[in-house]
């Protein structure tokens, strides 16, 4: 009985001849509820990259309340608006993916997407779903094929006495602030010998006179700016103004306008390909 109690106080002790098993506990061991809680508060492409790690991080990013947390909270509407309906049988995971894609609606002439980091709406509106003055006269615009527009096409300006460019979109914007922009090229490019040059053939009168920029909301939002296009050869966003949105349920109709009407000259060598609404916030990714 002795030697009993002495070999049970031995492994008690730790003083036993036997070697002892070691538990490693890893972050492969982790319950994905907690991964998941912990990626909530992290940017979707840092998910992404943690998601690579293993197997619970894998399975953990793919949680739906994840991705409904970072999804526009009107993000319904959007797919309504873009796809007919909410594309059945897909995760929240892959409507995020679906929505961050550039997608087209109005026949083609307007694209949304979601800017991937921040699920931000960003929108893009081709020259074609603008109203040019002068654009079914071909003595004064006409469209050209380009790869420089992700529509492939801009309406190229050779000579006109009054130059106005409006415009209109009505959407349930995401709320917050949204800056508004006119991507303009002075001058036609062309490729070579494989180099881009630009043709300043035509260009004219855009020095003597300001073009004005104008803006406003159906809810009595207005902007106003106004300054010289210059830059030949080189895409200008010019900033239009900026307008806020409240209630992401309730549709903001937007009215633009790009205008130089003094008939006391000429003016010409212009391109335009479209109009672009942004964040605010994201704006200084745009180039001016």
């Amino acid at each position: 009985m002795g030697a009993g109690s002495s070999s049970i106080a031995a492994e008690e002790g730790g003083c036993s001849s036997s070697p002892r098993k070691t538990m490693v506990v890893g972050l492969g061991d982790m319950p994905e509820s907690c991964v998941a809680s912990v990626l909530m508060y992290l940017d979707p492409p840092e998910i992404c990259k943690l998601a690579r790690l293993n197997q619970a991080f894998r399975g953990a990013s793919s949680a739906d309340f994840i991705w409904e947390s970072k999804l526009p909270s009107n993000y319904k509407y959007l797919l309504e608006k873009l796809f007919g309906q909410v594309p059945p049988n897909l995760t929240m995971k892959e409507i995020y993916a679906k929505l961050c894609r550039p997608n087209r609606f109005g026949d083609g002439t307007k694209e949304i997407w979601l800017d991937k980091r921040t699920a931000q709406l960003c929108m893009s509106i081709s020259a074609k779903a603008l109203t040019i003055t002068g654009i079914d006269d071909r003595r004064y615009w006409k469209h050209l094929p380009t790869e420089e527009s992700r529509f492939n096409s801009i309406a190229y300006l050779q000579q006109i006495w009054w130059f106005e460019v409006d415009g209109e979109v009505e959407l349930c914007f995401p709320a917050g602030t949204y800056s508004l922009f006119y991507r303009i090229q002075l001058g036609r490019a062309a490729k070579r010998f494989g180099r881009r040059v630009c043709n300043p053939e035509h260009i004219h009168g855009w020095d003597l006179k300001p073009v004005r920029f104008q803006l406003q909301t159906s809810d009595g939002q207005h902007a106003m700016s106004q300054c010289y296009l210059d830059e030949p050869g080189n895409w200008v966003n010019y900033h239009v103004g900026d307008f806020v949105v409240e209630n992401p349920n309730t549709p903001t109709k937007i009215k633009f306008s790009v205008t130089q009407i003094d008939c006391t000259h000429t003016k010409g060598g212009l391109c335009l390909d479209s109009v672009l609404i942004y964040p605010s916030e994201l704006r200084d990714r745009l180039k001016r």
